[in-house]
């Protein structure tokens, strides 16, 4: 069975939904370890609740220390490697990842789920912009994707992606509920999608 580690940063809704397709047996995948820049992440609380490992390791000891991002992200790659995951899932990740990561897990896919289209609201709250720019008149829908992972910020190669089109009197709150179900059912499909393209190497 392929392995995986899943990241995070919050409350980790995502991570469920990736715990609940495994324990379906949707997913055939082990979650070996969820990590978490954030000690407060409630997704840490998810993950002992389904008995996997956490690791907390957080930036600001870094830069306390006068040290920059690459070294966190050596420091943080390193420690992600030695569980020897098949893939890594960021799921709500808030930290953009350096070359410096990426290169020493060289030949492990690393993908991200991100609330917007390719080539649209790249960065953060995403989902508040998309609506700012409705309200405007400029769109009338946006959506979330699953995307590899490389240094420029939501710009790899898609995995998946679904679109979430805004309603007549849509509030804030409301699309972002639509939003966050879509995206419950990207992660696994793009996740699945992974897997299966990881077992015909």
């Amino acid at each position: 069975m392929k392995r995986m580690v899943v990241m995070i940063s919050g409350g980790g809704s995502n991570l469920q939904a990736l715990i609940d397709a495994v324990q379906s047996g949707r997913l055939p995948v082990q979650i070996l370890a969820v990590v978490s820049n954030r000690k407060s992440a409630y997704g840490l609380t998810r993950a002992q609740n389904a008995s996997i490992p956490t690791l907390y390791f957080p930036l600001k000891p870094y830069t306390d220390k006068g040290f920059d991002r690459e070294e966190y992200d050596a420091d943080l790659a390193y420690r992600v490697g030695e569980y020897h995951p098949d893939l890594i899932v960021l799921a709500g990740w808030m930290h953009v990842l350096s070359a410096n990561f990426l290169n020493y897990l060289a030949g492990i896919p690393v993908i991200n789920l991100h609330p917007a289209l390719p080539g649209m609201f790249a960065g953060t709250h995403a989902i508040q912009r998309a609506y700012e720019a409705w309200q405007r008149g400029e769109i009338d829908h946006s959506g979330c994707m699953v995307h590899e992972v490389v240094p420029e910020v939501d710009a790899g190669p898609v995995v998946a992606q679904a679109v979430v089109p805004f309603l007549p009197g849509d509030t804030l709150e409301a699309y972002e509920a639509r939003m966050h179900e879509a995206e419950h059912q990207l992660i696994v499909e793009a996740t699945a999608f992974m897997l299966s393209r990881l077992a015909a190497r």
